[in-house]
C-alpha cells in the first residue's frame, strides 16, 4: 500500500497530498441511497466494463474490490490509505476500482454512483485534473452520465450540481496550530467557500496537524477555476505556514531543535507507543526535516509512516486486536522503518 505516495520524490513543503474527485451518475438509476440490489450490481458491472473494456491500455490496470467481499480490517485500510471513502465501507452495495499504482479510484455507489478520484503527492493539482479528466473522457464514452444542459452533472449532493469537481489539498501546519494562528486560517478559508476537514475527510478530525482543504461549491463555476481558486488559497496557506515557522524558530530558537530531536529519541526507544502519540511525534519530527534540522529521513518517509501506524494497518500487518499488544507493535515497527 501507500503506493501513490512513492510515486516520485517531492521536495514540497507543507502540502502533503492533491486530489481531484469527480461525482457521477448514470441515467435511468436513482441514487445509491434508493438502489435496489440488482440495480447496484448493474451499475458496478456497467462501470467495470467501461474501464476494462473501454480502454485496451487501462485494462490491466486496475483491480476491483468490492465492498461485501472484504473484511472490515481491510475496507479500513483502504480509508487509511486514502483510496476510499469512510462512506463507501458503509455501504455493502458498493465496489472500486482502483488502478494498480494508487493514483486512479473510482468508488462506485458510494454517494454517488461513481466517485472519481486522483490521487497525487505533493501540490500536483494541474497533474491531477490532467489525469482524471482523461479516466473521465474514458468512461463517458461508455457510460450515459446524468446531465442537464443548464446546470451540469446531476449529484445526489447539491452542493455537488455542475461540475461534479472537488479539489482538495492535505497540508501539514504544525506551526500555525502552535502559534495559535490556525483557527483564524481556516475560518478564513471557510468564509470564502472552503471546506477544511480532518485527516480522512468529511466528519473526521485533524491528527499530527493534517487538514484537508477543498472546494465547497461546483454549480456555474469551470473546472479550471474551481482548481485555480484552490491553487490560489493553497500558496497563500502555505506561505503562513512557513512563516509561523520562521516566527518559531526565532522564538524557541534551540528548544525547536531540541523538540524535534527528543521526538526522534522517543519514537528510537519507545517500547509502547499509541497512534496518537506517534502521529504527534512524527509531526515534530516531519517539521524538522522541512525546516532543515533532520537530514538523515526522507519527509516521503514520514507521510508514508503516518500511515502505516494507523490501528487498521497495524492490525492487519499484526493481527493484534489486543490494544497493548498492537501498541506495543507499533513501537516495534516504528523503530524498524526508521532503521533504529
Amino acid at each position: 500500500m501507500t503506493k501513490w505516495l512513492k510515486k516520485e520524490i517531492d521536495k514540497t513543503k507543507v502540502v502533503i497530498s492533491s486530489r481531484i474527485r469527480l461525482a457521477r451518475n448514470l441515467i435511468d438509476y436513482p441514487f445509491p441511497n434508493k438502489l435496489k440490489k440488482e440495480q447496484s450490481d448493474e451499475i458496478i458491472k456497467k462501470v467495470q466494463e467501461a474501464i476494462l473494456n473501454g480502454n485496451t491500455v487501462l485494462k490491466d490496470e486496475f483491480d476491483f474490490y468490492k465492498m461485501e467481499d472484504l473484511e472490515d480490517i481491510e475496507k479500513q485500510v483502504l480509508v487509511e490509505n486514502h483510496l476510499i471513502s469512510i462512506d463507501l465501507i458503509k455501504n455493502e452495495k458498493g465496489g472500486a476500482l482502483i488502478k494498480k499504482d494508487e493514483t486512479i479510484s473510482i468508488m462506485i455507489n458510494e454517494e454517488d454512483h461513481l466517485r472519481i478520484q486522483a490521487l497525487f503527492p505533493g501540490f500536483k493539482l494541474d497533474e491531477a485534473w490532467d489525469l482524471i479528466d482523461k479516466i473521465d473522457d474514458v468512461l463517458e464514452e461508455n457510460l450515459n452520465y446524468a446531465f442537464n444542459e443548464n446546470i451540469g452533472y446531476l449529484t445526489s449532493c447539491p452542493t455537488n450540481v455542475g461540475t461534479g469537481l472537488r479539489a482538495s489539498i492535505m497540508v501539514h501546519l504544525p506551526a500555525l496550530a502552535e502559534l495559535g494562528y490556525i483557527n483564524g486560517v481556516l475560518n478564513a478559508a471557510s468564509q470564502i467557500g472552503l471546506a477544511v476537514r480532518g485527516i480522512y475527510g468529511e466528519g473526521t478530525v485533524s491528527h499530527g496537524n493534517i487538514y484537508q482543504i477543498s472546494n465547497q461549491l461546483t454549480l456555474g463555476r469551470k473546472e479550471e477555476e474551481i482548481i485555480g481558486n484552490i491553487m490560489g488559497i493553497s500558496k497563500q496557506i502555505i506561505e503562513k505556514e512557513l512563516s509561523a515557522r520562521e516566527t518559531l524558530k526565532n522564538q524557541l530558537g534551540l528548544r525547536l531543535e531540541d523538540r524535534f530531536f527528543r521526538s526522534l529519541g522517543i519514537l528510537k526507544s519507545a517500547r509502547v507507543i499509541d497512534s496518537t502519540e506517534a502521529m504527534n511525534l512524527l509531526s515534530n519530527i516531519k517539521l524538522g526535516i522541512e525546516m532543515g534540522y533532520i537530514d538523515e529521513i526522507a519527509t516521503r518517509d514520514i507521510d508514508e509512516l503516518m500511515i502505516q501506524i494507523q490501528p487498521a494497518y497495524q492490525l492487519k500487518l499484526y493481527n493484534s486486536k489486543d490494544t497493548l499488544e498492537r501498541d506495543i507493535n507499533r513501537a516495534k515497527f516504528i523503530r524498524e522503518k526508521l532503521n533504529f
